[in-house]
């Protein structure tokens, strides 16, 4: 592939501020290995090999025409919430792989040390980005998520009427450990962003309700937001669900700078930037179904239409979460192309 710009991050700045680039931008949360190879123009000889993998990404998203490059969280952190073993799907229940049920199980948990990780990568691998570009990451899930791992849905649900010095006391502890993991990553210079992926609702509502939202959870990511922020970094939210209820709230008292996540059946992006994108920047968007069902057509108008609408002013193109493995090659093609 060959790309129709040149990588300048100064452009994803531009729309994380709300600010209309010099030309459109793309933005993805994360892409599959082989769009990768694709993107890259070669197989990954050995995908155990970290260091080909990322290189390879680095091609992939450099040819495709971003700003930067997202290397997850997996790659380079020993920061990870130790689950029970279960089965290993698609989908599985929010209430498997539940590791705290009560005091004495959340006082002899392994809690990860978010000191731990080769945060090296980020300056092994910076030769290999453009001179303009920066690298993207996002953490090891969210506080609201590590803690439903941890506890369970049902559960959490229980807790909370059962013991709400014990809910405290486990929202403090991913809380707590987030929060130092991104304190670490902001600081490093060739970051030019953070993700901070955290799945907040469901399709009619948030997962807590509002209350607890603002009670356990909202407290962490304020701070989390607040130490981003201190390092010269935007703090972009990756959260899927209906959030209208509190997006005033994100936007207004936790201060993340874009928004990222959209779903058609919940809030159509177009809807999203007429709504809230002179607050807040609005990332992606294009439907993930249908990103997979429709034509490549009608993506690639789709996909024109949103960038005529928005100008690029708050706005970067991509899906409406993310590129895995079952989105055809030829569709994800027609959306970038509208650039």
């Amino acid at each position: 592939m060959h790309r129709k710009y040149e990588p300048d991050f100064n452009q994803l700045l531009k729309v994380l501020r709300c600010e209309k680039p010099d030309r459109p931008v793309l933005f993805e949360y994360f892409t599959n290995g082989p769009l990768n190879e694709y993107l890259a123009g070669r197989k990954n000889a050995d995908p155990d090999n970290l260091a080909e993998t990322i290189a390879i990404t680095i091609e992939a998203f450099t040819n495709a025409g971003y700003d930067y490059v997202t290397i997850p969280s997996r790659f380079y952190s020993g920061m990870k919430f130790t689950l029970a073993a279960h089965e290993q799907k698609s989908t599985v229940s929010q209430n498997d792989g539940v590791m705290i049920t009560d005091r004495a199980s959340f006082e002899s948990y392994p809690w990860p040390d978010p000191e731990k990780g080769d945060f090296d990568t980020f300056y092994r691998f910076a030769p290999l980005l453009h001179k303009q570009m920066k690298f993207i990451t996002p953490g090891p899930g969210g506080v609201l998520e590590n803690v439903i791992d941890l506890v369970g849905f049902e559960r959490l649900c229980y807790m909370l009427f059962e013991d709400e010095q014990l809910v405290q006391d486990i929202f403090d502890a991913v809380g707590s450990r987030l929060l130092r993991f991104y304190e670490i990553l902001s600081c490093l210079e060739t970051i030019g962003a953070l993700i901070v992926n955290d799945d907040w609702g469901f399709k009619t509502q948030t997962m807590l309700d509002p209350d607890s939202m603002h009670r356990y959870l909202f407290p962490w990511h304020k701070k989390i937001v607040e130490a981003i922020h201190l390092n010269g970094k935007p703090a972009i939210l990756h959260s899927c669900g209906n959030l209208e209820t509190v997006m005033d709230f994100l936007i207004d008292e936790l201060k993340y700078d874009a928004k990222h996540s959209w779903e058609d059946s919940i809030c159509p992006v177009e809807k999203g930037w007429q709504q809230w994108g002179d607050r807040i920047a609005i990332l992606g968007g294009i439907d993930m179904d249908f990103l997979v069902r429709s034509t490549p057509e009608a993506i690639r108008n789709r996909s024109i239409e949103m960038l005529k609408l928005t100008g690029s002013k708050g706005y970067a193109l991509g899906s409406g979460n993310s590129i895995p493995a079952f989105v055809p090659v030829e569709n994800y093609l027609a959306m970038i192309s509208a650039i």
